[in-house]
């Protein structure tokens, strides 16, 4: 063990709707799950003692079990045990909560770190009354979510109290990037108590893979992935598609393709292509295997992540470790993450800067000596800065660095 890696700590990761043992690719199922997942493994191989307190959404789920990494996975009772819509669980965080106080009276943490802000409600009144700290990540603020679904965002209309509250009540908030500290510091926390730790990709997994070239005059190839919900800006591919005739947009995600025809949104984008003319140039993949996402990102001329916020977003850290250069809306995360120049293009989002995505993406495409610079220049940088290890590293120093202060914590009210 290196010598300045922090001592081996009992942590307990609290992620109330996404558990690491999730497949991915549902309607709650996304970058949350990763995270969690593969902090959890990497903490786990770094010595430390790791509990991840999940909900409980299935009738045939055993209370606790331990992966191959040594981690153990606590199905809590909180509620039906079936699928519940995440915006819907908040009634059950008094239940969830109470299960962590009786279980860390008798074997406290030595630091609790919650996912989402439903988690932080159940992790606070977790630790009533114990010198336990709690690290708060939110993943997704609410606030944002709110000033770009207006209307649609189906959140709880506490959501924005409630979060601003656990803010103020943790020990520490991991913020993923430093878009998100400005919203926090506008939601009343203090600075001083946000660390800025990025999510990850593992560049042993997401590696350029060698692929047969296409045929003369085959089309360019885009990719978008991710899940197939609206916020991720697939329709606004495809309507740059529309000024790039020389090539074709694969989108992969979603249910498995033969369960395509039955989902809305895959439904609204086939129509979308339609009404643009670009239907024959547009392929719904569907669900896409963990294996098998590098060999499909090393195999597009360009990656596409469009939509019109995105707290963080992996998709193009997984694309830069495969060597694939990023085009992506300057938002979020993604100013952080894709160097504008460099490793991608960033594009403004919002639909008056829509006619312009047409024109970066064909400029990127008839420059392929750019395109084979972006490409080393991304893979350079998510080894320098975004593997799972140097992320789980980060994290560690900060729980080490709250529990040199312990105070008691109480629960959000």
């Amino acid at each position: 063990m290196s010598s300045n890696r922090p001592a081996p700590l009992r942590v307990a990761l609290v992620s109330e709707h996404a558990s690491p043992l999730a497949e991915l690719g549902g309607p709650d199922a996304g970058g949350q799950n990763v995270y969690v997942a593969q902090l959890a493994r990497r903490l786990s191989l770094r010595g430390h003692d790791v509990t991840v307190f999940t909900r409980r959404d299935g009738p045939d789920l055993p209370t606790e079990v331990t992966t191959p990494g040594g981690v153990k996975v606590v199905h809590v009772p909180a509620g039906p045990a079936a699928r519940v819509p995440k915006d819907e669980l908040l009634a059950f965080m008094p239940e969830f909560g109470a299960y962590l106080a009786r279980r860390w009276r008798a074997a406290p943490p030595d630091v609790v770190h919650a996912h989402f802000w439903m988690s932080g409600t159940a992790a606070l009144a977790g630790v009533r009354g114990l010198p336990v700290p709690v690290v708060q990540t939110y993943h997704a603020l609410g606030t944002v979510k709110k000033r770009h679904q207006g209307e649609d965002d189906t959140s709880p209309s506490q959501r924005l109290a409630i979060e601003a509250a656990i803010g103020r009540s943790c020990r520490r908030v991991l913020a993923t990037c430093a878009d998100e500290v400005e919203e926090l510091v506008a939601m009343g926390v203090d600075r001083d108590r946000v660390s800025v730790v990025p999510c990850g990709v593992d560049p042993r997994h997401f590696t350029p893979v060698p692929v047969p070239p296409r045929p003369a005059g085959a089309p360019r190839r885009l990719l978008a992935v991710g899940r197939l919900v609206r916020r991720k800006g697939y329709d606004r591919a495809i309507r740059a598609l529309a000024a790039v005739p020389d090539a074709e947009l694969l989108i992969a995600g979603g249910p498995e393709a033969d369960l395509l025809f039955a989902d809305p949104e895959a439904e609204r984008l086939r129509k979308v292509a339609e009404d643009h003319g670009v239907g024959d140039r547009v392929t719904l993949l569907g669900a896409v295997a963990h294996d098998r996402m590098p060999r499909l990102m090393s195999g597009a001329d360009l990656v596409l992540s469009l939509p019109d916020y995105e707290p963080f977003g992996i998709v193009p850290i997984e694309a830069m470790a495969c060597r694939t250069p990023v085009v992506a809306t300057a938002v979020g995360g993604h100013l952080d993450t894709v160097v504008d120049g460099v490793t991608g293009a960033l594009v403004p989002s919002g639909p008056a800067a829509d006619h312009r995505l047409g024109d970066v993406i064909r400029t990127l495409l008839d420059d392929p000596r750019r395109l084979a610079r972006y490409g080393r220049a991304g893979r350079d940088r998510v080894l320098a800065h975004y593997s799972w290890d140097r992320v789980a590293d980060q994290v560690a120093h900060v729980y080490s660095a709250v529990r040199s202060t312990p105070t008691l914590s109480g629960a959000v009210r």
